[in-house]
């Protein structure tokens, strides 16, 4: 049977293993987990530039708010601060000019580079590694928002400068594709030097990232990096305590809830089994989309902190924005992030849970080895008891205030599929309404709701078409895998030979248009999409041989 990349651990388990009876909730609480660390704290802009960062985000000096937040000043924050203070009430005073004066903006490197459309798009993809690479430093600049990374890493392209979490599993898909594997093993080492030092995987690789995650792909990361080091690879062993790092951070705490009831990431559902859900730790607005999240709360009912900390619980997803997150028939003002028990999350879970489970009986640790078999059998089933909608047919969040599956279908429903949740006939029901409902002629859309938000409708993008397309295979339809798949690239493609550029998302509904909704306007690069057609077009060119 072939499972694409997934591989390693994931691969292990046969949807015949989905249907296993659980153990016990509780047993998922009973893993040693390693204790609550001290990790360190990073000033944000917000707090190095006080009152100056408002002035400068409210009033869209930059017309992107992130540029702001990336940007390096010509002098000490302090000695900034007190100049604005000064000079701020004098006539003629002029905030741009001033901002020009002390800060230097950012410059990505897709901004400059210019592809060469004739050499073709394999060699457009290998060019790109070297275009979106970056040294390892040992320490930032002074004063800058970036996290020092030790080795060399990818960025996705555009605004995105700095290194992403869940975009780089699919960019290190590119990666091994193209025999980087020690470039792959670098990307590896850096997310392990990032769970040492902050106890979990940031957003992204900045101060104003630090409060929170974004979908866990660490476990598969380390698979990945396994298959491509082959037979006698240490790196399960080798990233074994990181992996329990990750996992903590994730899970711990949910022993402590009632049923029903929720605290920071952690879930325990109505029967009392453990689940997760995304969260962020501040309730301010976000630094890189201040004015966005300002004004965006003036208009909900919700108050500021609530807002806000489900806006951010939204990044955390990666799924900013979609109204997978909204009430039903609303829009952005609704969001309720907080209040949904996210079925892809808990299946990424799954597989760290598995993964640590293999790294414990390679260690020949018998105890915790079914430990953590026991809390991935555990969770598998709830997965399937709270998030599988009988009557719909599909997989979805569940609704924990309201005490039921979400009515919301979004391409989050093909994860129990990629995972080997699923039974063999929940996924032939998913397959159907992929089929019927979101299947268009550039590939799945992300959500079949048209909301103006870039993770709805007519959007798609590219680790949730790759992840649907593992889903279909691993239960055996192929065919419709394959035309996704078929369908995929061939609007990547052609869209690189009208553009010169491959695009962090795509429009699969009306494949003349390109992409729109989001907060910033579309970008290049970009990373993930690489990644993601590099393997879809080496398995295609495998399949005609």
């Amino acid at each position: 049977m072939k499972y694409f990349l997934l591989g390693g651990v994931l691969a292990l388990a046969s949807t015949a293993a989905a249907q296993r009876p659980a153990s016990p909730a509780q047993n998922a609480a009973t893993v040693k987990l390693p204790g609550s660390l001290s990790m360190p704290t990073l000033p944000t802009p917000r707090q190095l530039y006080p009152g100056l960062f408002e002035a400068v985000q409210l009033n869209r000096v930059y017309a992107d708010n992130k540029t702001f937040v990336d940007v390096l000043p010509t002098a000490p924050p302090a000695e900034i601060v007190a100049a604005y203070e000064r000079q701020r009430s004098q006539p003629g005073f002029d905030l741009k000019t001033f901002v020009g004066q002390y800060f230097k903006p950012p410059v990505a490197a897709t901004d400059v580079y210019r592809s060469n459309v004739q050499a073709g798009i394999r060699a457009h993809l290998d060019t790109l590694w070297t275009v979106l690479r970056r040294p390892g430093q040992a320490e930032a600049a002074q004063y800058s928002s970036l996290l020092p990374l030790p080795r060399p890493y990818l960025v996705p392209g555009g605004r995105f400068r700095e290194i992403y979490y869940w975009d780089s599993y699919f960019t290190m898909l590119g990666l091994r594709q193209a025999g980087r594997t020690a470039l792959l093993r670098d990307m590896v080492a850096n997310f392990a030097y990032l769970i040492d030092r902050y106890g979990h995987v940031p957003n992204g690789s900045r101060t104003y990232y630090l409060t929170r995650s974004q979908p866990p792909f660490f476990a598969l990361m380390v698979q990945l990096l396994a298959q491509a080091e082959g037979p006698g690879s240490q790196a399960v062993q080798q990233f074994r305590p990181q992996l329990k790092l990750e996992y903590a951070y994730w899970t711990s705490g949910g022993d402590k809830l009632q049923p029903g009831t929720a605290a920071g990431r952690t879930v325990r559902m109505p029967g009392g089994e453990p689940l997760s859900r995304y969260w962020d730790d501040s309730d301010q607005p976000r630094e890189e989309s201040y004015r966005e999240d300002v004004e965006a709360a003036k208009k909900s009912k919700q108050p500021a902190p609530v807002f806000n900390r489900n806006v951010r619980a939204a990044a955390a997803s990666g799924w900013d924005f979609s109204s997978r997150w909204f009430v039903p028939g609303k829009g952005l003002e609704t969001i309720r992030t907080t209040s949904l028990v996210p079925v892809d999350l808990n299946c990424l879970l799954l597989t760290l849970e598995q993964t640590l489970g293999t790294a414990a009986r390679q260690a020949g640790d018998s105890t915790e080895a079914k430990q953590f078999r026991q809390a991935g059998q555990a969770r598998a089933a709830a997965i399937r008891k709270y998030c599988w909608d009988a009557k719909a047919g599909f997989y979805v969040d569940y609704d924990l205030p309201q005490r039921r599956p979400s009515p919301v279908h979004t391409l989050a429903g093909a994860f129990p599929l990629a995972f080997g949740v699923a039974t063999p006939d929940q996924a032939k029901k998913v397959a159907s309404h992929l089929q019927n409902e979101f299947l268009r002629p550039g590939g799945l859309l992300t959500t079949t709701n048209p909301s103006g938000q870039q993770w709805d409708a007519p959007n798609a993008w590219a680790p949730l078409e790759y992840l649907s397309i593992v889903g279909l295979r691993r239960y055996q339809q192929t065919a419709l895998a394959d035309t996704v798949a078929h369908r995929w690239t061939r609007l990547n493609v052609r869209v690189f030979n009208q553009t010169g550029k491959l695009l962090e998302k795509y429009n699969v509904e009306n494949t003349g248009l390109l992409a729109g909704g989001g907060e910033y306007p579309l970008q290049d690069g970009f990373g993930w999409t690489n990644g993601v057609l590099l393997t879809l077009l080496n398995e295609e060119k495998k399949a005609v041989k």
